[in-house]
Formats: structure tokens, sequence, C-alpha cells
């Protein structure tokens, strides 16, 4: 693929400025990004996926799409607590996947504090609310894309975080 070889020298730029060991990519572009990347700075590379394509223990974040919703999974165990992680894909558009990332990752803001996160699911088929235990409370250093499309203010889904840009293609 001649366009990722052609970023990937651009991305690496970015996050090294955060000094941090893992990078996680989201289904399906992220991952051609990401996992290159990693590989290149030598840090570990998070996979974060569609619903059930990962073996083994997984937790995963719904999220909502301009035409439905989504979820994104990725292995239990990978991250640890307080581990610092920047979130790579190829778009931000109204940013409901990397605000999904940042949720899933647990959306401790770097340097701000810990944020505090409601999960909702269900006990003897009614709807509960409680914190989320089950997130790693990793610190997201930031979140890295070749393209925004700021008219759709996608930035507004990452509580604050970091996003490193290639590409800003307005009026669409």
């Amino acid at each position: 693929m001649p366009a990722s070889r052609s970023q990937l020298p651009l991305l690496p730029s970015a996050s090294q400025r955060s000094d941090q060991p893992a990078r996680a990519g989201f289904e399906a572009r992220g991952l051609i990004f990401g996992a290159p990347l990693a590989l290149a700075l030598k840090c570990a590379f998070v996979p974060l996926r569609k619903p059930g394509k990962l073996p083994g223990e997984t937790i995963s974040e719904e999220y909502s799409l301009e035409y439905g919703s989504d979820k994104i999974e990725m292995h239990t165990g990978h991250v640890r607590e307080g581990q610092r992680v920047v979130l790579i894909d190829d778009l931000i558009a109204t940013g409901g996947t990397l605000g999904a990332g940042i949720r899933l990752m647990g959306a401790r803001r770097l340097g701000r504090g810990r944020l505090r996160l409601l999960c909702f699911g269900s006990a003897g088929g009614e709807l509960t609310r409680a914190p989320c235990a089950e997130r790693v409370k990793a610190q997201i250093v930031e979140c890295a894309v070749v393209i925004e499309l700021p008219d759709l203010k996608g930035r507004e889904n990452l509580k604050g975080h970091p996003l490193f840009i290639q590409i800003e293609k307005e009026g669409l």
C-alpha cells in the first residue's frame, strides 16, 4: 500500500514526542498504521478490534456512529494501569471511535487527574450504572490520525486529549 508507506515516517514524529511504550490501533486502518509504527519504535502494540475477532478474554466499549452504533474490544491485561498509550487511527470525523478508545483505556488524562467513568450493564434484567472497574486506567498521551474532518467536530469527543493530525480536510 503506497499510501500507508508514505504516511508511516510522519506518524512516529508525532508519537515520539510523548515517549510512551504502547501504541493502540483501531480496526482496520489504525491496525495498518499502528503495528508497523510500534515495530519501528520497538514498543508494544495493542489491537482494538470489532467484537468477536480477538481470542481470549476481552473488555469492550460501545460508541455511536452516524448510522447506528458499534463496539471495540481489546484483550484484558495488554495495557497496565498507568501505562502511557497513543491511540492511532486513519481518520477522525465525529470522534466516536477515538472517544470509545479513550473510555476503554480508562481515560486518565496525562497531568490532569482521573476522570470518573460510569459503565452500563444489566443485573437481573435491569439496566445498572456503576464505576468502570474493568477499565485499565491507562494514560492517554495523545491520539494520532492521518486525516481530520474538522467540520464534524470530532475533537469534542476526545475530552481534551491532544490530537496529532497530518491532513485537515474542511468543507465536507
